[in-house]
């Protein structure tokens, strides 16, 4: 039932996610100070990227209960899209990063990693929406919304891959803090309190999944 869900959200392009690690060493310092400053901020919210996809993965059972799947399900698109808005923030506190068109590309991340947070926010909504009362239509509302999720992955994410590349990139690929984490949580379908508390992530605002 959460099979095609999980399929996409492994699928999903993340920022960062997609550095190699291995880089020269001649980025420039002030280059390298910019990715330290972004990746320190970066790790905490690649691992709950990571946890909620994690969480929806165990949810993958045929004989999962379609109100267990809805929990476990919201409370990732949560836990992501207030990911994303933090990795925003994160890119955005950090300034432009000192190579030229910086300015241009920090920008234009920060509003793809917004649009990305505003996304799986809706997602949320949605899969909050559904009746889990006839798992048929459920079963059906999750395609849907797998559908949307495969769009989110694969589409608004230029500047991202222009801010990986190039100087910068092979700066945070250096950066443990930029590196691709193992997933290893609690479920997402049980949120720490302030994700509990903060019900919908302010738009502004994580996936852009």
């Amino acid at each position: 039932m959460n099979k095609k869900l999980a399929a996409a959200l492994s699928g999903g392009a993340v920022l960062v996610l997609t550095l190699s690690g291995c880089s020269d060493d001649d980025s420039d310092n002030k280059v390298n100070d910019w990715a330290k400053k972004v990746c320190d901020q970066v790790q905490p919210q690649l691992q709950k990227i990571a946890n909620a996809n994690a969480a929806i993965q165990q949810q993958t059972a045929d004989n999962s209960k379609p109100a267990d799947v809805q929990k476990t399900d919201s409370a990732a698109f949560q836990q992501i899209s207030q990911a994303y808005k933090a990795l925003g923030s994160a890119v955005q506190s950090a300034g432009a990063p000192p190579v030229d068109g910086g300015e241009t590309t920090q920008k234009e991340a920060v509003k793809e990693l917004n649009a990305s947070s505003v996304a799986y926010a809706n997602l949320k909504t949605k899969v909050d929406g559904l009746d889990t009362k006839d798992q048929a239509k459920f079963a059906d509302g999750l395609k849907g919304i797998a559908d949307e999720l495969n769009k989110i992955s694969t589409s608004g994410d230029q500047a991202l891959k222009k801010l990986q590349s190039g100087e910068v990139g092979a700066a945070m690929a250096k950066q443990k803090g930029c590196q691709k984490p193992t997933a290893s949580a609690p479920p997402a379908s049980a949120p720490s309190a302030p994700a509990s508390q903060s019900a919908s992530p302010s738009a502004s605002a994580s996936a852009k999944a």
